[in-house]
């Protein structure tokens, strides 16, 4: 039967160690530098690395916002692919943290596997040095052994007395006794230094048999431990490759998503061109009612003048007369209830303090690659929330008009010598009709999520003369 060292692991123990030490040095080569970072993290470097990953975090949510307010341009399979690319990009950032954390832990687990490997092999040669010595002190032990064990045969076989008395009583002359007496003192003197030797061997081989026994129970603590790191080194392994898998299977969904939404550019500029030509629909028909306005106004003008001066013919002083236009609602500059100062326009969603979602201003399109102008400021009303006027005046219309979905236009007269109207988009339902008069915080229909919108929310639109103005300092914000 063959032996075993109790003390050597079994060789499936140590084809596993090495193969795990293997995959590891694998996967430090295998993944990307960015992802892998240095080897030892400084504080500073760990520093770094939280500051890097925040910075990709903000720009994955910034990207998700800009993608989300573009949809607003685009409907069906075109927006789902966008939305679907916003919730992908925004996952990223956390899942490539995770990976980064992931490798960090496994090639720290692998560096301590390695430290341990070599002190367990180290404690392993000290401890066959160890056995080695012994198994020589041992040989040269039984060599004397067997050499005095001889002495003693030799001198039981010739029944001879080497002590300094006989060796005196059988000198035949004094020359006879000196050299005899000089050989048996030598004898001692080498039986003395071979039984000294023997006990030097004895004691150092006790002493080197506690040693062995105190290295050997090193070696039995270090593989322990080696094995515990060994199955730490395994599991940080396989978190490893599972992050790596999850950022490996985003990147590869974002980029059949962009590929998917490039396809449909045609689609995309389609749609962009239909509400391109609502939008010009609608600044046509802006434009009418405030050309009907005008004229409105210069003949009121006209019309009071001409009353002036017939009065001033008759020797009358009659008060003036000033006329209000618009589908007869308020002018001048007053502020409409519940308005902030210097507001022209009170708060038109359920939530208070407003909350500004998306601003007004130009973006850069994700899909067409230019930037077009978004005309109005996202506010946030939940679907089914209501939705309220923001100032006193006649509702033009309250009707589904594409891109904007359902809309309450509120024609609000003229301030400050200007056309003021406000638009509100993407409702579900009205309660209001075309030529009602409403005032500042009335009702007018309920938020939703219709046209082309990404979720519920309320779109707040500003015309001055018919164009489009930044709302936020209409409303106070």
């Amino acid at each position: 039967m063959t032996r075993v060292d109790p003390t050597s692991p079994p060789p499936a123990a140590r084809r596993r160690f090495q193969a795990v030490v293997a995959v590891l040095s694998a996967l430090a080569v295998a993944l990307p530098a960015v992802v892998l970072g240095a080897p030892s993290a400084t504080a500073d470097d760990l520093s770094n690395r939280r500051a890097a990953a925040e910075q990709r975090a903000e720009q994955a949510d910034q990207r998700a916002a800009d993608l989300s307010e573009a949809i607003e341009e685009l409907s069906g399979e075109l927006a789902a692919a966008l939305s679907r690319l916003a919730e992908v990009e925004a996952q990223l950032p956390a899942a490539q943290a995770r990976l980064d954390a992931a490798v960090a832990a496994a090639q720290a687990a692998q560096r301590e596997a390695e430290i341990l490997a070599a002190r367990l092999q180290a404690a392993r040669d000290e401890e066959s040095a160890i056995t080695e010595q012994i198994a020589v002190d041992d040989a040269r032990e039984q060599e004397i052994r067997s050499a005095i064990g001889q002495m003693a045969r030799e001198a039981y076989k010739g029944g001879r007395d080497v002590s300094g008395m006989s060796v005196m009583l059988d000198a035949e002359s004094s020359q006879d006794f000196v050299e005899k007496y000089g050989l048996v003192s030598t004898a001692l003197r080498t039986q003395t230094q071979v039984l000294d030797e023997l006990t030097a061997l004895a004691a150092k081989n006790k002493n080197a048999q506690a040693r062995q026994a105190a290295v050997r129970q090193k070696v039995d603590e270090l593989k322990v431990a080696a094995d515990a790191k060994l199955e730490e080194a395994r599991q940080a392994q396989a978190e490893a490759e599972v992050a790596k898998a999850e950022v490996e299977r985003l990147v590869a969904e974002q980029e059949q998503r962009r590929a998917d939404i490039e396809s449909r550019r045609s689609e995309a500029q389609a749609q962009v061109a239909a509400n391109d030509a609502e939008r010009a629909q609608v600044g046509r028909e802006l434009a009418a009612i405030v050309e009907q306005q005008r004229v409105q106004r210069e003949q009121e003008e006209a019309a009071r003048r001409a009353a002036a001066a017939a009065a001033a013919a008759a020797g009358q002083t009659g008060g003036q007369t000033g006329g209000q236009t618009g589908g007869g609602s308020s002018g001048g500059s007053a502020q409409p209830g519940g308005a902030r100062p210097g507001a022209l326009f009170a708060n038109p969603t359920a939530h208070n303090p407003m909350v500004v979602t998306s601003e007004y201003g130009n973006r850069l399109h994700p899909v067409l690659g230019y930037w077009r102008l978004h005309a109005g400021i996202d506010l946030r009303d939940r679907c089914g929330e209501p939705v309220y006027a923001g100032r006193a005046g006649t509702v033009q219309w309250a009707r589904h008009r594409s891109g904007y979905g359902g809309q309450v236009m509120i024609d609000h007269g003229w301030v400050n010598g200007a056309s003021l109207m406000s638009s509100y988009n993407h409702m579900s339902t009205f309660t209001v009709g075309s030529g009602a008069q409403v005032g500042a915080g009335q009702l007018i229909g309920y938020a939703g999520n219709t046209g082309t919108s990404a979720a519920c929310h309320l779109h707040f639109e500003v015309y001055i003369n018919g164009s489009t103005v930044n709302p936020r300092s209409y409303l106070g914000l």
